[in-house]
């Protein structure tokens, strides 16, 4: 159905909050799990991408906030479960926590697949996130049109995460007041993704970037070992210069690793339960930074890199699995003392009041 009223938006843009937190965790594995010195163009393509996807998060929460919601990370109905699938798509692809490999790389390309031409908009079991995306901004030019752009756009403007809030690279945030920057956010997330009006670079010339490659387009120069040239398109796929890419240099994480199977170690478990804490603080930083201080976002910074450190660490210990595996992150939210969220409600992006379980 289409988007037809606020708080339907409402929902809507609070599972985009999601969807774009389901992709950085195997991204990051993905990245974390290779070793030192080795495949450093995959490297430099897969950490541009987490980059543009903390980006996404941003977007993704200005929209929200400039209709009147109030976007909600830190809480465990929505901080994504590995394997589980995309939210709200249609379920045919199971997102997993792997380690650099060609599973890996072939999964992320499912992730970002472009469109087609000419795909309907679908704000529910989705094909492909572009789709989704459209659906919503459908939604924002329907209910301006209906409503009027005051009674849409009637979030505090305290509340958008600016340029000089930002604290990473990837492009900067747009402060999302009207149809037309709201508009611009979505574009910007979908372009990343999958490229600018079916080519393979994402028109991030007002960034200063021009040509950069969309993500389905890096994962590919990945998956082939070949760069794309700036005159490539689609159909011709990548034609430019061959690069290494050793699918050995990894540790060979254990697929969706989880903290309750090393309970009869102690040693590794608070390792694994250390490095979720400092995952879940990141959420809570981003969290406080979208719903009313957007200057929190600079505290990010450091939670990210020792997140990486932590990470890094158990990508390198040995499970004693007769397979050779190694332990890994596994990403799982852990909620601070006296942290107790309420049950996610019908409109998504509004608190409902406390109840004393899960929906």
């Amino acid at each position: 159905m289409p988007i037809t009223s606020l708080a339907s938006l409402e929902r809507h843009l609070q599972w985009a909050i999601q969807l774009e937190l389901t992709t950085i965790p195997p991204y990051l594995c993905a990245l974390y799990s290779i070793k030192d010195g080795h495949n450093l163009p995959a490297q430099a393509l897969i950490r541009g991408v987490v980059m543009e996807e903390m980006l996404h998060v941003t977007l993704a929460a200005n929209l929200l906030n400039a209709i009147g919601g109030t976007p909600r990370l830190a809480d465990a109905d929505v901080v994504p479960r590995y394997p589980g699938k995309l939210p709200h798509s249609d379920g045919k692809l199971t997102v997993k926590l792997l380690p650099f490999s060609p599973a890996a790389i072939a999964a992320f390309r499912a992730i970002e697949h472009p469109a087609p031409a000419g795909a309907r908009a679908q704000g529910h079991a989705y094909h492909t996130i572009g789709q989704f995306y459209e659906a919503i901004a459908d939604g924002f030019r329907r209910l301006v049109k209906a409503k009027g752009a005051r009674a849409v756009f009637r979030g505090d403007a305290a509340r958008q995460v600016t340029p000089t809030h930002y604290y990473g690279a990837g492009g900067e945030p747009i402060v999302v007041t009207d149809l037309e920057s709201a508009l611009h956010a979505i574009a910007e997330i979908c372009e990343q993704g999958e490229g600018f009006d079916g080519t393979i670079h994402d028109d991030d010339t007002q960034f200063g970037q021009p040509d950069e490659l969309a993500h389905y387009y890096r994962f590919t120069e990945i998956a082939l070992g070949r760069s794309y040239l700036p005159s490539d398109t689609p159909r011709s796929g990548p034609t430019g210069p061959e690069f290494l890419v050793d699918w050995d240099a990894a540790y060979p994480m254990r697929p969706d690793p989880k903290m309750r199977r090393w309970k009869d170690r102690p040693d590794v478990h608070a390792l694994m339960l250390a490095c979720n804490r400092r995952y879940s603080d990141l959420l809570y930083t981003l969290e406080e930074a979208f719903t009313g201080r957007p200057a929190a976002l600079q505290g990010a910074v450091p939670v990210m890199y020792d997140l990486k450190y932590r990470a890094q660490a158990l990508m390198a210990i040995p499970t004693g699995d007769a397979d050779g595996s190694t332990v890994g992150p596994s990403f799982e939210f852990v909620p601070r003392p006296g942290a107790a969220r309420a049950t996610r409600g019908a409109a998504g992006g509004r608190r409902p009041r406390r109840s004393g379980g899960r929906a």
